[in-house]
């Protein structure tokens, strides 16, 4: 590993010595590192002041904070563009053939790129919190102490290496900076919105919240990483001149592995059906895993938040589930207009999912996918604080229906997380686009053949069955 590195090294100096060198990437860096961090001390300044006269410190000492973090990130906001051009701009200067042909591996020539554009930006970066600390403490005597001083430190480091390893791949996949430019808005909008999110925590001064964002972009760049290692092929990157939309090359590979040459309805069964199932061996057991592991933390956190103690209270507890259970909200009870709009729901919830986990690795299709297990455990625990039996809250309101439906949910994160990890995987023989429309495929083979059909069953089995369960299991 450490020759690896030695060696990816080798072009991470060429690379920096070279960024040094052009004027436009050394002249937005010392801006945003001198500049910026002086406007921010002006802001911070001005806001205390403004707010010290109506009695609102509590503003001025959640916005220096905010500041902080916001003065990190510009800086890093250069390593994108410089990051969009790392292979595909080479390659339209007609400067890469030298590099490509060097005897370092396709891993040692991705790892070298990476840190170089990552390496000027984040030093940038700290010398820009660095100023703006220095001011703001000569200004309001306001320094931050070391915990929130390095979760801004590590909150600025993993989001360089967020937008780097994406942009890389971009750059690495693309074959023109046009293309590239165009897709970094894939980038660009989710660090933007991530950007908000962290500023609501700060706002409302729930900094140990800042540790679950720092470690969720620790695992997307690990995947975005070894996403741009398994697809780097520096011949491919040489023979592609120009990227063309061939809809009906890509119907043929989804085709293909949709339904293949079958003869008959068995046949395709047992090729395309079941060979499917069992390339979701992994990916069940880990679906299995983690949602298993959300119906348990939603269990701890009804200890950790607990409802007010008159919302405890056991009897008027099971007069309200069984007013629930003849109506709740729009739901109508033993009527099959309601297990269409459970069914409708259900179904657009999965969808969501999908959508999220194609754009991160399945990570975030499968936190959709463990919500509502999530809140199952926190009911279940805050039920049984009652004096009500564990097992029989779960039998009477969750197991009628659950016994199809939460199949239903661990077979849609497998084939979430199946689309994911196709992105992760190295696809021997295949691009990364034939990959992932193999995969599509095998989520729309899955889809209608068991997750739909056990969906409606349960949207009947909630309006049907399951009220009845609860009412005997309750109603006396």
């Amino acid at each position: 590993m450490w020759h690896t590195v030695r060696r990816a090294l080798m072009i991470t100096k060429r690379e920096v010595r070279d960024q040094f060198r052009d004027w436009r990437i050394v002249t937005p860096i010392i801006i945003l590192t001198l500049f910026f961090p002086g406007l921010m001390n002006f802001t911070a300044r001005r806001a205390v002041d403004f707010v010290e006269k109506y009695g609102a410190d509590v503003i001025g000492d959640r916005l220096i904070p905010f500041l902080l973090m916001v003065v990190g990130f510009f800086p890093i906001s250069v390593s994108l563009v410089i990051a969009l051009e790392s292979f595909v701009g080479e390659k339209e200067r007609r400067s890469i053939e030298p590099l490509l042909s060097t005897p370092l591996t396709n891993v040692e020539l991705y790892l070298g790129k990476l840190m170089a554009v990552m390496f000027p930006p984040l030093i940038a970066s700290f010398l820009g919190i660095g100023v703006y600390l220095i001011g703001v403490y000569r200004q309001v005597g306001w320094f931050p102490d070391l915990i929130l001083l390095l979760q801004v430190v590590s909150l600025t480091t993993v989001q360089s290496l967020v937008m780097v390893s994406g942009a890389v791949v971009v750059s690495s996949q693309t074959t023109s900076v046009r293309a590239a430019n165009l897709l970094a808005s894939f980038i660009i909008i989710p660090m933007a919105i991530l950007l908000v999110g962290e500023s609501m925590i700060m706002f409302w001064a729930r900094y140990h919240i800042l540790w679950w964002a720092i470690f969720g972009q620790v695992v997307i760049a690990g995947l975005l990483i070894r996403a741009g290692i398994a697809h780097f092929n520096r011949e491919d990157l040489l023979g592609r001149e120009l990227d063309i939309l061939n809809l009906g090359w890509a119907w043929h590979v989804f085709h293909d592995e949709l339904v293949g040459k079958a003869d008959s309805f068995a046949e395709w069964w047992r090729r395309k059906v079941k060979g499917s199932l069992v390339s979701l061996k992994w990916p069940l057991i880990l679906s299995l895993l983690i949602m298993s592991a959300g119906v348990a933390f939603g269990g701890l956190q009804a200890k950790n938040y607990p409802l007010p103690s008159e919302a405890l209270d056991w009897k008027q507890l099971e007069e309200g589930m069984l007013q629930g259970i003849e109506i709740f909200g729009t739901i109508r009870f033993f009527s099959v207009g309601s297990a269409g709009i459970i069914f409708l729901h259900n179904l657009r919830v999965i969808a969501l999912a999908s959508i999220l986990g194609v754009f991160s690795f399945g990570v975030l299709g499968l936190i959709v996918l463990v919500l509502p297990l999530g809140l199952i455990g926190y009911f279940t625990g805050t039920v049984a604080q009652t004096g009500i039996s564990m097992w029989q809250f779960l039998v009477a309101f969750v197991l009628p229906h659950g016994i199809v439906e939460i199949p239903a949910i661990i077979l849609t994160g497998a084939i979430i997380l199946r689309l994911g990890i196709t992105l992760v995987t190295p696809a021997e023989g295949s691009t990364i686009g034939e990959a992932w429309l193999r995969s599509l495929a095998e989520w729309v083979k899955i889809f209608f053949i068991f997750i739909v059909p056990l969906l409606l069953a349960a949207a009947f089995l909630e309006v049907f069955v399951t009220p009845k369960v609860a009412l005997l299991l309750f109603g006396g």
